[in-house]
C-alpha cells in the first residue's frame, strides 16, 4: 500500500461535536458510585483538555480516596464508564457536529487521507459519540484516554498505529485537529503539525497564545489543499 500524502487526526469534543449532552459526565460519575461506592462529581474539574482516567482520579481525589487504592480501581472504573455510558440512551448528534467537519471529511475521504481520532474520550465513549454524530464511517483508527497518561503519548500512538497500516511515509503530512492547547502541545511534542479551531471553550486568543501552525475560528475556513502540500 501507498502512503497517503496526508493524515488527518481529530479530537473529538469541541473539535468534530459539541454541546454533546450530560451522558458522558454522568456516567463518570455513576461508574465512580459503582465500583467504589463513593459519591462524587465533576464540579470544579477543568474537564476540557483532560483524559477521561485523569478525571476519574481527580475526582477520587477529591472523595479522599488514597492514590492506591485509585490506581487498583481504575481498570474497573474504566470498564464500568464505558458500559454505563453504552446501556444509556444517547440521544442523537447529528446537530451537535461543529460547523465545517462534515465538508472536510468528505474531501478528506475523496483524497485518500486517513483520519484517526486522539481524543480524551475512553474507547467505547468515543466511538459511540462519532457514531451518534453520523461520522463514524469517516474514521479508520483512534488512540483513546486509557492507552496512555497524556495526550502527546496518545498521538504518538496514533501514528504507530497509522505507520503499521503503511498509510504514512517520509513525506506524507502529519496533522492534529484540536479546540484545545493541549491539542497544540501534543502536536508540537510529536512533530506534527497543529490546527487550533475556537469551536470548543478555549478561545481564538487562548489558542493563539500556543502558536499552532494553522488557527481558525471553525473548519469552514480550513484550507484543505494546504494539508497535502
Amino acid at each position: 500500500m501507498a502512503a497517503a500524502r496526508a493524515l488527518v487526526l481529530f479530537d473529538i469534543d469541541g473539535t468534530l461535536v459539541r454541546r454533546s449532552g450530560p451522558h458522558h459526565r454522568d456516567a463518570l460519575v455513576r461508574a465512580v458510585r459503582s465500583v467504589t461506592g463513593r459519591d462524587s462529581t465533576t464540579e470544579g474539574i477543568p474537564l476540557q483538555g483532560m483524559l477521561d482516567r485523569a478525571i476519574l482520579e481527580w475526582m477520587l481525589r477529591d472523595t479522599g480516596m488514597p492514590a492506591r487504592a485509585i490506581r487498583r480501581s481504575m481498570p474497573d472504573l474504566v470498564a464500568a464508564a464505558q458500559s454505563i455510558y453504552l446501556r444509556d440512551a444517547v440521544p442523537p448528534l447529528h446537530d451537535k457536529v461543529c460547523p465545517g467537519v462534515r465538508p472536510l471529511l468528505g474531501r478528506l475521504r475523496r483524497r485518500g487521507a486517513p483520519t484517526g481520532l486522539v481524543t480524551g474520550n475512553l474507547t467505547r465513549i468515543g466511538w459511540k459519540k462519532v457514531e451518534r454524530a453520523g461520522l463514524r464511517r469517516y474514521f479508520r483508527f483512534g488512540a483513546f484516554a486509557e492507552q496512555a497518561d497524556d495526550r502527546a503519548g496518545l498521538v504518538r500512538i496514533a501514528l504507530r498505529r497509522a505507520a503499521w497500516r503503511g498509510w504514512t511515509g517520509s513525506r506524507t503530512r502529519l496533522w492534529l485537529i484540536g479546540d484545545h492547547p493541549n491539542d497544540v502541545l501534543a502536536a508540537r511534542a510529536n512533530g506534527v503539525g497543529s490546527i487550533g479551531v475556537a469551536t470548543g471553550v478555549a478561545g481564538i486568543d487562548e489558542l493563539a497564545a500556543c502558536r499552532p501552525d494553522v488557527l481558525l475560528e471553525d473548519l469552514r475556513a480550513l484550507d484543505v489543499e494546504a494539508l497535502f502540500t
